[in-house]
């Protein structure tokens, strides 16, 4: 029982009480030794009886309790410390162990049990087992992901270094055995797919990826397999690195060149919108370059969080609609809190939104293309949160005086809150400064831009990892 000390007192008549009482019952006289035989006068033994053995006399029983021992004690001491609880799961196993003792017969107790209890002690925390069974992921107990049979990866392409990781994935270098041709390989672990909900999510960015094929800024898929651990989405390779980090090596930067990019990045928002996709998690890790030259095409990447939604309706006429069609208030409801926090719209903070929500993470990136910091900005994720909300766009710091008023237009027409006054993608591209040869000037940004950019692409990445990491657990409390 470790160090766990039981009382003879259990329980009321319980089995410890009646094996106690057993053991240490009053004995009676019938228990006692006979008394030796009378002696006559003379001091010998009777005639009729034969003589005593020559062995010693058995002692006499107690009749009465010997007197208590004193124990002088001349300097208080302090009492002992309770014994240290055993784990939580010997106290269980205990617990069972005496409400066992309790209800059986002492007849019973005595048998030695078919399955002998196995105690888990502090001195073997190996054997300490969690109270609860593993569950099974989804992603292992469906029979198919994908729902189709595929070819084995390893049979078309090689496998080599890692490029990146994600929540659920890990991106390979991947070259095809027949033409040498290189890939990105991304691999899904179906363990991590615990629920019915992340097996969709796989299936829908699949699709979505298919659905989105051709566009020249979009990455495009090559095939999709499926193992016994992992689906494996073999998609172009993007070597050229992420959006602001080109921007920092080039070393040089101007007005122009930042409304080519918001041209390019809002140009794939309207693409998606005209077929009926919702990106959700725009940000600048999400625009890679095909390569590492002047002229590389820039490609968005990662449709994880996407969705489909009806085209047509935008915000303000969608709400109109539900109040008359309840099969499209089912079908095309938002509120599920995704994306990055400070790309996120304030209206996905407050769990309703439509498509309008990509265009304004386009305009938190044009912001700070232009300026080098995000225009929502606190020392932790709820600070941010709150500055989305209710936060003041701030166009009087550097290097804002120096940039043109048609770029501060766009950006204040694309960080309305109210979804229903902000520019559509399609009325972004039709701006001034964003169109071809449009009014955007070709002088250089001020170097603090480059400087502040370089800080924020750069700024303790552990720390941008931890808000992401946490992200999942804040939009739950949103």
């Amino acid at each position: 029982m470790g160090n766990t000390c039981v009382g003879p007192n259990l329980g009321n008549n319980g089995f410890l009480q009646s094996v106690s009482a057993t053991i240490w019952r009053t004995r009676g006289p019938e228990d006692l030794l006979p008394p030796p035989p009378p002696n006559n006068n003379n001091g010998e033994p009777p005639s009729s009886t034969k003589p005593p053995e020559t062995t010693p006399p058995a002692p006499l029983p107690l009749h009465t309790p010997p007197e208590p021992v004193k124990i002088s004690v001349e300097k208080e001491t302090k009492p002992p410390l309770p014994p240290a609880l055993p784990p939580p799961q010997v106290q269980v196993q205990l617990a069972e162990v005496v409400k066992e003792m309790e209800t059986s017969r002492p007849e019973e107790i005595s048998k030695p049990s078919e399955k002998p209890v196995e105690l888990l002690t502090p001195q073997n925390p190996e054997s300490v087992k969690p109270n609860f069974k593993r569950l099974v992921s989804a992603g292992l107990k469906t029979d198919s992901v994908l729902q189709r049979t595929t070819e084995n990866l390893k049979d078309i392409y090689s496998l080599g270094r890692k490029l990146g990781q994600g929540q659920f994935g890990i991106t390979f270098y991947c070259l095809a055995k027949g033409s040498g041709k290189e890939f990105a390989c991304k691999s899904i672990a179906k363990r991590k797919l615990t629920t019915d909900e992340d097996v969709e999510d796989v299936r829908r960015e699949i699709q979505i990826m298919h659905h989105l094929s051709g566009h020249p800024n979009v990455i495009s898929i090559t095939g999709a397999y499926e193992d016994a651990v992992a689906v494996h989405v073999v998609m172009e390779l993007c070597a050229g690195g992420e959006l602001f980090d080109r921007i920092i090596q080039r070393g040089h930067y101007s007005e122009r060149k930042a409304a080519e990019l918001a041209r390019i990045i809002v140009g794939v928002v309207e693409a998606c919108h005209s077929l009926g996709v919702m990106h959700r998690d725009l940000k600048p890790e999400n625009f890679l370059f095909v390569n590492q030259e002047e002229d590389s095409p820039l490609k968005t990447i990662d449709f994880g969080l996407s969705v489909f939604f009806r085209p047509g309706y935008s915000t303000h006429i969608f709400l109109a609609v539900l109040q008359m069609s309840k099969e499209i208030h089912d079908g095309e409801t938002f509120t599920d809190v995704v994306g990055s926090p400070y790309y996120v719209a304030p209206e996905v903070l407050r769990k309703h939104y439509g498509p309008e929500c990509d265009v304004w993470s386009a305009g938190v990136i044009i912001y700070i293309l232009l300026s080098g910091v995000p225009p929502f900005w606190d020392e932790n994720e709820q600070g941010i949160f709150e500055q989305v909300l209710k936060g003041d766009l701030d166009f009087v710091s550097d290097p804002w005086p120096s940039i043109s008023e048609s770029a501060k237009d766009l950006v204040r027409k694309m960080l309305v809150r109210d979804p229903k006054k902000r520019l559509t993608a399609h009325e972004v591209l039709c701006h001034p400064w964003v169109q071809v040869d449009g009014v955007a000037p070709d002088k250089p940004l001020d170097s603090a831009v480059l400087s502040r950019l370089n800080h924020f692409s750069a700024m303790n990445k552990l720390k941008k990892l931890a808000i992401r990491l946490r992200w999942d657990g804040v939009r739950k409390r949103v």
